[in-house]
């Protein structure tokens, strides 16, 4: 493909792009197909020679997109959103044709793992520095990092590939970690010999949105001298409100800090921000200066070498698309997007209030509503079957204590009211049928 022919099908490439955004409302949100519906579709081998541009659009829309969940449809409900916008796809194109390699970016997920090795390294150096005849095998087998026990599974690998235990805090009625549970929990291992020195804070948890309490967490984490890492993937985006920076009070006390800009802020999948209090602690851990990756200005403190702050030496440019989002959306315009988010949040809440047979599971501040039926586990678990097979709407579930829980997020940029009041109205529908088939089979089990 050349420039010419670039040119054309990039321009096709765009036109087919905008159709499917501006069609994805009559899509069906989650496929009829089954696993490895794909395989007797394809070849199976690579073609050897060329085939055109028009037979492989046509092989997306006939082979590709029946198996696609389309995230981006309005009647996607389920997980956290993933970002997308025009501003932000446009940047990709551009991020792509550049391809610089920034030496910068992580995931959330990253971002905690990274943390902790900083956080490990730190602790046995220190430690090493007061007793030099410690072993890093020594020191390592005795470190205990902690989370809330709503914390997200990725906290739990960091630990097993940081090769240190983490050990659950028991959230509290609202589903937050507070002073008094980890309190406890250092104050028993310390007697046990262990060495606390890592704490994840989440702020907006994947479960039901939930907030540890940075302000009783953070002064335990300074006092201990533990590091604090705050991970606020979803909910970080919204602090850009300031009617929501209530939330990040304590965060002073954080010695890292990430979010996600592609769950909530727009820019397309992947792009994450990760701040530190002290950037020495982090390339102090992960440092290396192999020949040819040194240059002439390393030494100069003219620039920041990302490549020391990451796992990866290499990152695509995607501060590129941030960069497009923000001057194209204005702070206005994506406060008005999160604003807008969380207001079909509670409206999606309060037409939950109004049924009786319903109830709210936890506190809803951003754009996620956690209800269930009345009711036991096996009869949310059923309703969840039936919202899903009928593929209408997609909704995935939590377990909050012992209960199994539905989620209702915010996701679709292009989401408005008229989806959320459909989407209540079909859940409502099918609860109707799931208790009336249910009264049907007492019935006849009390004539049998």
């Amino acid at each position: 493909m050349n420039a010419r022919e670039f040119r054309r099908r990039g321009k096709e490439m765009v036109d087919y792009v905008a159709d499917y955004l501006e069609g994805i409302e009559g899509r069906q949100v989650y496929p009829d197909v089954e696993p490895g519906y794909l395989r007797p579709l394809l070849p199976t081998a690579a073609p050897q020679e060329p085939e055109t541009f028009e037979d492989i659009i046509k092989d997306v829309e006939k082979i590709i997109m029946p198996g696609v969940t389309h995230w981006h449809s309005p009647y996607f409900f389920a997980y956290f959103p993933t970002a997308s916008s025009y501003p932000a796809l446009l940047a990709d194109m551009l991020c792509g044709a550049i391809g610089c390699i920034g030496f910068s970016w992580g995931s959330a997920s990253e971002a905690t793992l990274v943390a902790l090795l900083a956080a490990r390294t730190k602790v046995t150096r220190c430690l090493q520095a007061a007793s030099p005849g410690l072993t890093q095998a020594a020191i390592v087998e005795k470190l205990v990092a902690y989370a809330s026990d709503q914390a997200h599974s990725s906290v739990e690998r960091a630990g097993l590939i940081g090769g240190v235990k983490l050990k659950a805090i028991p959230s509290d009625g609202k589903f937050a970690m507070r002073a008094s549970a980890l309190q406890e929990a250092l104050e028993r291992d310390k007697a046990e010999g262990l060495i606390p020195f890592f704490v994840v804070a989440t702020l907006g948890t994947t479960s039901c949105c939930s907030f540890d309490n940075l302000l009783e967490v953070g002064p335990i984490c300074h006092e201990e001298d533990v590091w604090l890492h705050v991970d606020a993937a979803y909910a970080g985006s919204a602090f850009i409100c300031p009617e929501f920076r209530h939330l990040l009070n304590g965060v002073e006390y954080a010695d890292s800090f990430n979010f996600n800009p592609h769950k909530w802020l727009l820019v397309n999948f992947d792009c994450s921000a990760m701040w530190v209090k002290k950037r020495t602690d982090l390339t102090g851990a992960f440092k290396l200066d192999p020949v040819y990756l040194k240059h002439s200005h390393q030494d100069s403190g003219l620039i920041t070498d990302y490549r020391h702050w990451q796992l990866p030496l290499g990152r695509r440019f995607r501060s590129l698309k941030m960069w497009f989002v923000f001057r194209m959306y204005g702070v206005k315009g994506l406060q008005a997007y999160i604003r807008k988010h969380v207001q079909l949040s509670h409206e999606f809440e309060a037409l939950v209030h109004q049924d009786p047979r319903f109830e709210i599971c936890a506190e809803v501040t951003l754009g996620l509503v956690c209800f269930r039926l009345k009711g036991s586990n096996k009869l949310n678990e059923a309703l969840l079957e039936r919202i899903n097979s009928a593929k209408k709407i997609h909704l995935v579930p939590c377990h909050l204590r012992d209960q199994f829980v539905l989620r209702f997020a915010i996701c679709s940029r292009t989401v408005e009211s008229a989806h959320v009041q459909l989407a209540w109205e079909h859940i409502r529908g099918l609860a109707t049928d799931l208790l009336g088939a249910q009264k049907e089979e007492k019935a006849d089990r009390k004539l049998k």
